[in-house]
């Protein structure tokens, strides 16, 4: 295998293979800092020497015995773990014999159970949130610290600071190199699927910065969410999560007009909208229903979901159903945003007036006292009531609590047109 831009191709396969080859790593040195350390090694050690001998059959299987040619070196160059040292060389000796299979999941159950136990530590509880997504991105998306602190508009060294920080704190906490058994699945489940989640929605709806979306982030999830899937068959949630994702995603190219701007869900031009990714969702909210069971927050707004991409116009829009499924997820997961959205859906099936009066009891509400969707929905109700000196007060203070340059310029744009609309003619 040779190629005419050696560096784009190894940065194409450290991508495709970086995951599995520290997963494969921790399981032997249990130490995922030191795991990341010896891939990189090895991913040095490519660019030096593929760019002249070309690259090889099999990248993945290289850069893996590499790894651990590394890691014998290591430990004989500091006289630790002797009997480790011997079950590394036997270990290595085997794999070298046999590296293709050693990188088909198909024939090998370790590499999916290694991803699998690499998923859950990266995603530890133990762990800020920040430092969950960071870790995850470094270690699972094949992400650098550049490219992390680009897409989350964050100082670079504040990114690398965190991911130390946390190869640090699961070192110290000796976190096990496993897969939760029994109660403890279900916590570091939702774990995983927040820190999956919160990357997609990064990008689907940037919380700052001059772009409306960040798509490589929504890729980034989907692609984890969809090993996650495949690592994770019977979990109920974890198929909600990729529906979510699919039909969200879907939305993409719709979203957005020629110069960037903005473009609200209920003047999208549906026939932009990524059919494919629209099936695989439904598919996957259908495989989350027939696991059994009540449906999770996940899979209760991939359903919710699902109303839009049915809709073959905005006017067809089940919002009787929305609304009765946002009344489930309130219960089931409680939260100022989760009714803030209801109020959207009562709205929309019952007239604004109903949903003002929803959005209005959570005019108190703390967490809500910066969250800029709360007067930009106020404002649409008010709009839509005639009520438009209060709708353009609330537009514009919206746009001074948002963060994000092209939302602002739309809610700017929605506050000149009521005072345009109150002007007497």
């Amino acid at each position: 295998m040779t190629t005419a831009h050696p560096h784009s191709a190894i940065d194409a396969v450290w991508r495709i293979e970086s995951a599995r080859i520290i997963a494969g790593l921790t399981r032997i040195v249990r130490d995922v800092g030191l795991a990341e350390e010896l891939a990189q090694d090895a991913l040095v050690a490519a660019l030096e020497q593929w760019p002249e001998s070309g690259i090889p059959d099999n990248p993945g299987a290289w850069l893996m015995a590499t790894a651990k040619h590394r890691a014998i070196d290591m430990f004989r160059r500091n006289k630790l773990l002797e009997r480790k040292h011997e079950e590394l060389g036997r270990e290595l000796k085997t794999q070298q014999e046999s590296a293709v299979a050693d990188f088909d999941i198909a024939n090998d159950d370790d590499i999916g159970d290694d991803l699998l136990r690499l998923v859950f530590i990266s995603c530890h509880p133990v762990l800020s949130t920040e430092a969950r997504v960071a870790l995850t991105l470094r270690l699972l998306g094949g992400l650098t610290t550049e490219e992390i602190a680009r897409a989350f508009l964050v100082p670079e060294p504040t990114v690398a600071q965190r991911i130390v920080r946390a190869k640090r704190t699961l070192t110290e906490a000796h976190v096990p190199f496993e897969v939760p058994r029994g109660p403890e699945l279900a916590g570091r489940l939702s774990s995983v699927l927040e820190v999956i989640y919160l990357v997609f929605n990064e990008g689907y709806s940037a919380t700052a910065g001059d772009d409306w979306m960040r798509p490589a982030l929504c890729e980034d999830a989907l692609r984890l969410g969809r090993i996650l899937a495949e690592l994770a068959p019977n979990e109920p949630e974890v198929h909600g999560l990729v529906a979510l994702m699919e039909i969200q995603a879907s939305r993409a190219h719709a979203r957005t007009g020629p110069a960037g701007e903005p473009i609200l869900l209920l003047e999208q031009d549906r026939g932009r909208w990524d059919h494919m990714l629209i099936r695989r969702g439904l598919a996957a909210l259908e495989r989350a229903e027939e696991l059994g069971g009540a449906l999770g927050p996940y899979a209760l707004q991939a359903a919710i979901a699902a109303c839009h991409a049915r809709a073959g116009t905005a006017a067809e829009t089940d919002w009787k159903r929305i609304a009765a499924l946002y009344d489930v997820l309130s219960r089931l997961m409680p939260s100022p945003v989760v009714e803030l959205n209801r109020a959207v859906a009562v709205a929309m099936a019952f007239g604004p007036a109903a949903g003002l009066e929803l959005a209005d009891a959570l005019a108190s509400e703390p967490s809500l006292k910066a969250y800029h969707l709360l007067p930009s929905v106020r404002a649409d109700f008010l709009l839509k009531l005639g009520r438009l000196t209060e709708a353009r007060a609330e537009f514009e203070r919206a746009a001074s609590l948002t963060r994000n340059a092209r939302e602002r310029e739309l809610l700017l744009n929605r506050a000149g047109a009521c005072a345009a609309q109150a002007r007497p003619q």
